[in-house]
């Protein structure tokens, strides 16, 4: 009896100890696999997050670095970075920048301009260059840059296409040459200098030694840029004129004109001061080649004699490359002794014979001046 009962007391203390571990033990798996994937869930978010930043991350890189090394207003700024730099010659090298001669008759500017300026003796001062805008505009895209150009603030609009591929990135070229033309007339010189860089114009004339040094001429310079033009020689000074070329594949017309400088004017003054002194030698009533002379009716008794009471006052006109003198009043004076035709009286003639003194003056490919008188 004690046995069955330990037995029955036994069964019944194990029975509940069975059912508590049978009923909890599938509930403490299943919260468990539920907590695992909540934590995945979790760190994938993260991830996704992580992954998503670090896409836009890399897109935002490219693109300011597309922006920067390999966009189309990249490749404008590095362009006129040379120019600021001095760099002509690699400048031109740029893809796009040189043109034909058949390209500038294409546009209607001179085919046979110079292209002496193109060089870095002859670019002025450049700074501050930095990006206003960039539209696209269908085939090509406009780039217009804002910049200092000898002290003046300015914008240029350069036209930018694409010119196949380096890898992943495009490659870009002028669609249209930022090259201008600046179409100069210089009076009174035939020389003269760009932004200091002196020469002739028989130099860069397209008709060489047999130029017309009174017509203009073209010389390709570059945009963006600004070209001062100055006249500095022993016979003609002048102030600068400057030429700020903005406007890709224009023609600007600029003239100068010199002004004769005083150690020139008192050459040319000594000059014709001389020449009517040996006009005055001559005993005659009208001296050869001379501005000035008399008339008489009567028979002449003594031979003429003349002289200069007031001599002109030389000033000088510019004139193509060469000057011209303006028109000077002058008085030269007489003396003789005539006879009459008409009763034979003898008489002194002392007059004073008032003329006007003009002239030309050519400066010969040797600096010398030839001086004609009118």
């Amino acid at each position: 009896m004690s046995t069955a009962g330990e037995m029955a007391s036994g069964s019944a203390a194990t029975a509940p100890d069975s059912t508590v571990t049978a009923d909890s033990a599938p509930r403490a798996s299943h919260r468990g696999r539920g907590d695992a994937r909540r934590a995945v869930a979790g760190d994938l978010v993260i991830l996704s997050a992580i992954g998503a930043l670090l896409i836009a991350a890399f897109i935002a890189a490219g693109a300011t670095l597309y922006a920067q090394f390999y966009g189309p207003s990249a490749f404008v700024v590095r362009y006129a970075n040379l120019l600021a730099d001095g760099n002509a010659t690699q400048a031109l090298a740029v893809p796009g920048v040189a043109v034909s001669s058949a390209d500038l008759e294409a546009a209607g500017l001179p085919a046979d301009a110079s292209e002496d300026f193109l060089r870095s003796s002859a670019l002025g001062d450049l700074s501050d260059i930095r990006v206003v805008s960039e539209t696209n505009t269908g085939d090509t895209i406009a780039v217009t840059l804002a910049y200092t150009a000898g002290g003046h603030e300015a914008s240029t609009t350069f036209s930018v296409g694409q010119d196949g591929m380096n890898g992943i990135f495009p490659r870009w070229e002028f669609a249209q040459s930022p090259i201008a033309v600046m179409d100069l007339t210089v009076n009174g010189s035939s020389q003269f200098a760009v932004n200091g860089f002196s020469v002739d114009k028989r130099q860069v004339s397209p008709d060489g030694a047999a130029a017309d040094l009174s017509a203009p001429i073209p010389l390709l310079v570059f945009s963006p840029g600004i070209y001062s033009v100055t006249v500095d020689t022993p016979t003609a000074t002048s102030p600068g004129v400057a030429m700020l070329s903005d406007v890709p594949f224009t023609s600007v017309p600029v003239s100068v004109t010199a002004t004769a400088s005083d150690e020139f004017v008192a050459l040319v003054q000594e000059k014709v001061d001389a020449f009517l002194d040996e006009c005055t030698q001559q005993e005659v009533l009208q001296p050869t080649a001379c501005p000035f002379g008399f008339d008489l009716t009567d028979r002449i008794v003594t031979l003429p004699t003349w002289s200069i009471v007031q001599d002109p006052t030389v000033s000088l006109v510019a004139d193509g490359a060469g000057w011209r003198i303006a028109e000077s009043a002058a008085m030269a004076h007489i003396e003789l002794r005539s006879r009459s035709l008409f009763d034979g009286s003898v008489s002194d003639v002392s007059v004073d014979v008032p003329f006007v003194v003009t002239g030309t003056i050519d400066i010969l490919p040797d600096g010398t001046a030839s001086i004609l008188l009118g």
